[in-house]
């Protein structure tokens, strides 16, 4: 099947969290967020290397992870770019020759199903892309900047997208070295492929896998760690 590598990015400041410590390093049960996500990544056996982007003051904080929880697959522990596309590009640029296929995925989502990250992966090896998705349970509103209602698109087509995202490397690479050329900035590496015009797949999650963001999310965590996917849960 080829080499699978994962891209772990948690070069974030988190500012939205209102803490001093970056959201990635908060504890969450007996251990940083951060650890969670790798550890759940190390423990697939499928997965040859894991490449962890991060702040470049949080480097030798990482790499003490890597040391002494055991995270052997993590073979490089990388300083992030000024934006979120180039700590991804740096992590493929690190990536072991012979890796066919690559997961990017969010260092504070340390919740996702083992099942569903199979899932996307097998969804890419069909299509070449695919993201792991979860239908919309609001109703969403286009509002302009004076905060006024322009429009209220069909719930019934719109997915909020997490990760991981999966991809054939090449042609994850291919879009980043396409918005590079064009300076062009996107939100997500699905959003760089589709710019190609190369059709990426969404495959269901769950509400657990959350993005541990702000602080109302810390509880959750907890409670999903504790109930849901804590060890020997997932």
């Amino acid at each position: 099947m080829g080499k699978l590598g994962v891209i772990i990015v948690a070069a974030g400041k988190g500012s939205r969290m209102g803490t001093a410590e970056s959201k990635q390093y908060l504890q969450l049960g007996q251990k940083p967020i951060l650890v969670h996500t790798l550890q759940l990544f190390q423990n697939i056996q499928e997965v040859h290397e894991i490449i962890l982007v991060v702040g470049e003051h949080d480097l030798d904080r990482c790499r003490g992870y890597v040391q002494d929880y055991g995270l052997s697959k993590t073979t490089h522990v990388l300083a992030g770019g000024a934006e979120r596309q180039d700590s991804v590009r740096r992590g493929l640029d690190s990536l072991q020759q012979g890796t066919d296929w690559v997961l990017v995925h969010d260092g504070v989502r340390p919740f996702v199903k083992k099942e569903h990250v199979f899932d996307c992966l097998e969804k890419a090896k069909e299509q070449d892309a695919a993201v792991l998705a979860v239908p919309v349970k609001d109703t969403i509103k286009v509002v302009d900047s004076a905060k006024r209602i322009q429009s209220t698109p069909d719930r019934r087509s719109l997915w909020a997208i997490q990760t991981p995202q999966a991809f054939r490397l090449s042609l994850l690479q291919e879009a980043h070295e396409r918005a590079s050329q064009e300076s062009f900035i996107g939100t997500d590496d699905a959003m760089l492929v589709e710019r190609l015009g190369t059709t990426v797949h969404v495959v269901e999650g769950d509400y657990y896998n959350i993005k541990i963001t702000t602080p109302e999310d810390l509880p959750w965590a907890e409670w999903i760690l504790n109930h849901v996917r804590g060890e020997g849960q997932l």
